[in-house]
């Protein structure tokens, strides 16, 4: 049937009806590019790649429905009043109209992104899937310096330094820091949370140069937008599922000392306190708090009985303050791997000189179940106290030396944290050149190299579990030959010599049990039972009565390795046992039908 004519301009079908341009959208949103750009990474639309591109390879294609989910957005029509009064705004101060001017901005609009998250992330496990990029961000502009010619103010870098350290402080307390790897680019972290690995990039704490014209800034920013509501959102859900209330009140002096970790350390703890005291203080609805803290109302007498109760707290005990390493509610609830990254730096206490990455390492250990302090003011507890058993350092030499601790470079705690054991320290004294320092997201088996200080590592850990494993170059099936143990010097000479005894039996009883049993398969009497010719005739009479009783032996046998099998094996050497009978049965009637027919031939010539 001949299609009908449809004239230019009319109804289109395919891909011309279901992608469209971004140019074409810009123009049916009637937006900017930089504002149409913005709406795409607020509501998470990117663009498509069509089978067919109808306008040719060099535009980018957007799906229609995405363009209709856009333009039905509320945010846009807040855009449009907003750039309406920053018209209205530049005109009053081109007419030096100031009084004017600030009116109009007290009375721009405003948004917030709680819908768009809610929108974005019905279930908190999609929010923690989608969270390694948006730590990255966050982390990424809390070391970056403000600048005003790039739109970055110091609030949202103080408020991006905030929710990173609130992020941090979750993980310490509930130990779940699991990998950890310096590179050039920053620090790799991995935590696992409620079941979903997230791995962010954190930048080393250096000065950093912002590029000029490489970075387009203004996206960055429309990202970070997002993340900071994201980061936000979830700190929320993580505090509330261990009984703290968000957001926390830090100690204002620890905050003027950049000690907000620390700070942080000392809030769980008042905040534990009190919910122990007044359960009913810590089940207060996240919905009211989070009215109360966009109302802008003062906080209620809970909240500065906590913030009293920071400044009650001793000074002299790190145990109280380091909060960070006690045990967490619902101990019982902890899988494996939390529990032993809690035990890793239990009753070890670390101090920190200046020189070593302190935020870094004010993380990592309290994670660990250790307890650190620092070189500065705030610190719970100085140089001088007798109980520290390690002191991280960084230079070439150490004048002053303790003789009660050992003194260590940083790359030490973050190879234990990844060897989960406590290495020794003598590769890593100060002065000395460490060994590698070895990705832990890296599968040595998989890429087909084990480094060599892997290998020692492995020892280790093998020594730690009481286990014995061959030395390079030897297979584990090695290790079953005592003489090779005898060289190695993991037993000594008489107990070689009963277990090579005890080997060789057990071989000898081994090859007679199968040389037996394949003799009475084959119908073959043993040697062993191999009687004098005048009990023959005995024996034989024996060996027929005994026929069922080896057969049904045999047939146990094989019924034993059925049982072991797989289904599918079972079935497979069902069928071929079942393919070795037929043969058979057909080589028997061969034999037959020959035999049958040569008895005829013989009765015939006769």
């Amino acid at each position: 049937m001949v299609k009908h004519y449809r004239p230019p301009g009319k109804k289109k079908e395919g891909n011309a009806a279901r992608y469209i341009t971004r140019s074409q959208a810009v123009k049916h949103l009637q937006v900017t590019l930089p504002l149409f750009r913005r709406l795409c990474i607020l509501k998470g639309v990117f663009p498509r790649e069509p089978k067919k591109k109808v306008k040719g390879n060099h535009h980018t294609y957007y799906h229609v429905k995405d363009i209709a989910f856009l333009q039905h957005e509320p945010l846009l029509e807040i855009f449009r009043d907003k750039r309406a009064y920053e018209k209205k705004i530049k005109k009053a101060e081109s007419k030096k109209n100031p009084d004017l001017a600030n009116r109009l901005r007290t009375r721009i609009p405003t948004y917030t992104l709680d819908r768009i998250i809610r929108e974005r992330y019905p279930k908190f496990v999609d929010a923690l899937r989608d969270l390694d990029d948006c730590l990255t961000m966050v982390h990424l502009f809390a070391a970056l310096p403000a600048l005003e010619r790039e739109k970055l103010e110091v609030d949202r870098v103080h408020n991006c330094r905030r929710l990173s350290h609130e992020w941090q402080a979750y993980i310490s307390r509930v130990h779940k820091l699991r990998k950890v790897f310096i590179s050039v680019k920053g620090i790799y972290y991995q935590a696992e949370v409620e079941g979903q690995k997230v791995t962010w990039l954190t930048p080393h704490a250096l000065q950093q140069v912002l590029p000029e014209d490489d970075v387009d800034f203004n996206v960055m920013l429309t990202f970070l937008e997002v993340y900071e509501t994201l980061v936000t959102f979830v700190n929320f859900h993580l505090y509330h599922s261990i009984n703290v209330k968000y957001p926390p009140i830090l100690d204002p002096r620890l905050e003027a000392l950049a000690s907000d970790l620390y700070a942080l350390s000392r809030y769980f703890d008042a905040n534990s306190r009190t919910s122990m005291v007044d359960p009913q203080a810590s089940n207060t609805s996240g919905s009211e708090q989070v009215e109360a803290q966009q109302k802008g109302t003062p906080p209620d007498e809970s909240e500065l009985r906590l913030a009293q109760l920071q400044h009650h707290l001793p000074s002299n005990e790190p145990g109280a303050l380091m909060r960070l390493v006690e045990d967490v509610a619902g101990e019982d609830e902890e899988d494996e791997d939390t529990r032993e990254c809690k035990k890793l730096f239990k009753n070890l206490k670390f101090f920190l000189s200046r020189e070593v990455p302190r935020e870094s390492l004010l993380f990592v250990i309290p994670a660990f179940g250790g307890v650190v302090s620092w070189e500065g003011e705030g610190a719970p507890f100085n140089e001088a106290d007798q109980s520290i058993t390690h002191q991280i350092v960084d230079r070439p030499t150490q004048g002053h030396k303790f003789l009660s601790r050992e003194y260590v470079q940083p790359q030490w705690v973050y190879d234990c944290v990844n060897a989960r054991i406590i290495l020794p320290t003598e590769n890593y004294m100060v002065g000395r050149v460490p060994p590698p320092h070895l990705s832990p997201f890296v599968d040595n088996e998989a890429e087909g190299y084990v480094p060599e200080y892997a290998e020692t590592i492995k020892r280790l850990q093998a020594a730690g579990r009481n286990e014995v494993l061959p030395l390079p170059g030897v297979g584990k099936e090695d290790l079953e030959d005592p003489q090779k143990l005898l060289v190695e010097g993991i037993i000594d000479r008489a107990e070689a010599n009963e277990a090579a005894e005890r080997k060789r039996k057990m071989i000898l009883e081994q090859n007679r049990y199968l040389d037996e049993l394949k003799m009475e398969v084959d119908g073959v009497r043993s040697s062993s039972t191999v009687p004098d010719n005048k009990q023959t005739s005995k024996v034989k009479k024996a060996g027929e009565e005994s026929d069922p009783d080896i057969q049904r032996v045999v047939q146990d046998h094989a019924n034993m390795s059925k049982v072991v099998m797989s289904r599918n094996k079972r079935k497979l050497y069902e069928a071929m046992e079942i393919g070795k009978k037929r043969k058979q049965a057909h080589v028997d009637l061969l034999k037959e039908r020959k035999r049958k027919i040569e008895g005829a031939k013989k009765s015939g010539e006769t």
